[in-house]
């Protein structure tokens, strides 16, 4: 039995800690992607259990990245493994090589994806209806996952679909990259494919990514949230909430952090506000803070505390390395009740 299961790229990310990419030695490494770090965050904080949908090379790699994911209790079995020719000329393993940032440096990522074996996914390659016939309550994808190729759109369409015929809820994040699109019709065709797919959605996060005529256009002050969460609602009506963060950054090491959402049932919500809140590593804080909002809404706590439970889980991810979590749950809960750092002993 599964709770939860994303689609999505899982890359290794090779992180030079302090130092810089173009002058590193050595990298540590970690697994991340954005539909991925979903799952992991809610098995590892929350305890859900849950899978990911994903294809990767048959090679050293790519069961380097299976074994980060097996160490993060993230289910493997629905993993896609396509034969390795030798030299990734078929298909290969994706990586990305990432600086925090630090200061006036802000963060820095370097990509080495195209050609992945998950981008060549297409249409019909997973039995969805064997995947959501086994008791999923939630399924989990992202615009990351569909900007990977020109297949991979239809393939977020047909599991999406699939969820819903099943009776599973639906979330989906906007999460644009211009370099996925580059060549491929640009923000223009990226916001073509979010607004196919977010009308599958029942939850949409990152929601604010879906404002203007294209990803990106203008950024949303926290004054105006509510005003443009009620317009993307008439614009998505079968969606029942919309979700997003909301992030101010003096620096690469200070971040103004809280959130925002609306549904049908409260109207706007306001969340947390973390003003000042130090920062290690921010990368992966939106894709926590989606895990602690599914945590929240499937355990019917309200969508005032699923936000609390977002807002907390993004705020503990960024002080820890990597894209994946570390908070426990207690941590989270401990953040929500107006804890702070103090001395364990």
């Amino acid at each position: 039995m599964i709770d939860v299961v994303a689609l999505g790229e899982v890359m290794l990310r090779f992180d030079p800690g302090e130092g810089r990419i173009r002058t590193a030695r050595t990298f540590q490494v970690w697994e991340g992607g954005g539909e991925y770090n979903v799952v992991r965050g809610l098995r590892r904080c929350f305890g859900l259990r849950t899978a990911v949908v994903t294809a990767l090379a048959d090679n050293a790699v790519g069961r380097l990245v299976e074994d980060l994911i097996l160490q993060g209790g993230v289910d493997t079995s629905l993993i896609r493994w396509i034969p390795d020719d030798g030299i990734g000329r078929t298909a290969r393993n994706g990586l990305n090589f990432v600086e925090r940032g630090y200061g006036i440096r802000g963060a820095l990522g370097v990509s080495d994806r195209a050609h992945t074996a998950v981008s060549q996914l297409r249409k019909g390659d997973v039995d969805w209806d064997t995947v959501f016939s086994a008791g999923v309550r939630w399924f989990h994808t992202g615009g990351i996952f569909a900007g990977l190729s020109d297949t991979t759109v239809d393939v977020a369409d047909e599991a999406m679909a699939a969820a819903r015929r099943h009776g599973v809820t639906v979330s989906y994040d906007p999460n644009y990259r211009p370099s996925l699109w580059a060549g491929r019709g640009g923000a223009d065709a990226a916001r073509e494919a979010d607004l196919r797919l977010a009308r599958h959605a029942d939850v949409i996060v990152g929601a604010l990514g879906l404002a203007g005529t294209y990803p990106g256009q203008t950024r949303i002050g926290d004054d105006e949230a509510a005003d443009v969460l009620a317009e993307l609602a008439g614009l998505l009506p079968d969606a029942q909430v919309l979700a997003t963060t909301l992030r101010g950054v003096p620096s690469a090491g200070v971040n103004d952090w809280s959130s925002a959402a609306w549904s049908a049932e409260t109207g706007f919500i306001a969340g947390p506000r973390m003003p000042g809140l130090q920062v290690l590593d921010r990368i992966g804080s939106g894709d926590a803070f989606a895990a602690g909002l599914i945590h929240g809404l499937l355990d019917e706590a309200g969508l005032e505390r699923a936000l609390a439970y977002g807002t907390a889980h993004g705020a503990l991810t960024m002080t820890t390395p990597g894209d994946v979590s570390m908070a426990s749950l207690a941590e989270v809960e401990a953040l929500i009740a107006g804890g702070s750092a103090h001395v364990r002993r």
